[in-house]
């Protein structure tokens, strides 16, 4: 392939492809609304563009992590209805209610200062309540259920919705996860007629008791892998083509990159890329002759990475494209319909999560299609 800004790597998302996955997804979970997760940049794919084909696939609701990225979204979708994961942060109510952002909210804390806010204007704005149920990150203990219960009572204040987090979910047959679900389901005894929300993309596939009023799928929307040990069913949303600079040849017994990790047994040739860890490749893909490291794809070929990658640079064994080399400027396939964007993750002893996320390189952003795709 040969890229077409000639300025470094090509990342290719298919919003199509995203639409798509929402719309399979929200039929799985039919009899709960589909939200869309979007944080961290809609998982490296850009939130504006994304939110905007997720709308038109049909996502009314999206969660963010943080207020910055909650006001991103609504830019690009007006009528979204947001929710905000890492709750109200200090001092920033205001800034909360006038961009219509529903904090999360995860301790007393909030609570008052969401609740005095109310009562200051004398409007119940809304937000959701978030219960820890095994995850032991943000959220109410579940032994405050009764007080956050009795303070809402007094108030009468009605949240949008109870939330908790599933920590084992893409592990399905894990104990833990019907634990939660026990434990969940005894909160919401506490709280009848709130709409609740535990699944995300893997406890939406993992079965319906896990659905309740509201799933939020995440990576599975961008076609990363959700449930470990199971074929990925979801369409691929991102391509990364990265640019060849040079190929050269080097000899049996010479070696590759900083630290000499890597001793050729062959001779050789090598295609050097312009792509390092300051792209977000990380510098755990690197081969040596003790461990295999990444693959990319150049010519219908996976072709192994040899050496320590650097901050601007990889380098690849072409030998086995023979005399079908490529030419300067060409792109490798770094993941893709060719290469999994979880293999990659796998060789980088990752996940594909950290792998999207981390796509703040130096790279063109090419937007193929829409949310407006026909189904099938």
């Amino acid at each position: 392939m040969a890229l077409t800004s000639g300025l470094g790597g090509q990342l290719n998302i298919d919003l199509g492809a995203l639409a798509r996955n929402w719309r399979a997804l929200d039929k799985v979970s039919a009899g709960a609304l589909t939200g869309a997760v979007v944080k961290a940049d809609a998982y490296g794919t850009g939130i504006a563009m994304s939110a905007r084909a997720l709308h038109a696939a049909g996502a009314r609701f999206f969660f963010v992590a943080t207020p910055d990225e909650g006001l991103a979204v609504r830019a690009s979708v007006p009528d979204a209805h947001i929710f905000v994961l890492n709750g109200l942060y200090p001092g920033a109510a205001n800034l909360y209610i006038r961009q219509n952002l529903m904090p999360v909210i995860a301790s007393m804390a909030m609570l008052e200062e969401w609740l005095g806010k109310c009562l200051e204007r004398n409007e119940a704005y809304p937000a959701a309540l978030h219960f820890d149920t095994g995850i032991n990150r943000l959220g109410f203990r579940l032994n405050e259920a009764g007080l956050v219960r009795e303070r809402l009572a007094s108030l009468g204040y009605a949240p949008q919705m109870v939330m908790s987090h599933l920590a084992c979910a893409d592990m399905p047959s894990h104990e833990k996860n019907r634990t939660q679900l026990a434990l969940f389901s005894s909160l919401l005894t506490q709280f009848p007629g709130v709409p609740a929300s535990l699944a995300n993309s893997a406890g939406l596939m993992t079965g319906r008791d896990y659905h309740f009023q509201m799933v939020r799928p995440g990576i599975a929307l961008y076609g990363g892998r959700a449930v470990s040990g199971r074929k990925n069913p979801m369409a691929p949303v991102v391509t990364l083509h990265v640019p060849i600079l040079q190929i050269t040849e080097a000899r049996t017994g010479e070696t590759v990159g900083y630290g000499a990790g890597h001793s050729l047994s062959r001779n050789s040739r090598l295609a050097i890329l312009s792509h390092g860890y300051a792209d977000g490749f990380f510098r755990s893909l690197s081969g040596s002759n003790m461990r295999p490291g990444g693959k990319v794809f150049i010519r219908g070929v996976l072709c192994p990475v040899l050496g320590r990658i650097s901050m601007d640079q990889t380098v690849v064994d072409v030998t086995e494209l023979g005399s079908n080399l490529p030419l300067p400027g060409e792109g490798a396939e770094v993941f893709g319909p060719n290469i999994a964007v979880d293999d990659q993750a796998d060789a980088a002893g990752t996940i594909g999560y950290e792998l999207l996320t981390s796509l703040k390189g130096r790279y063109s952003r090419n937007y193929i299609g829409d949310g407006n795709l026909p189904e099938g």
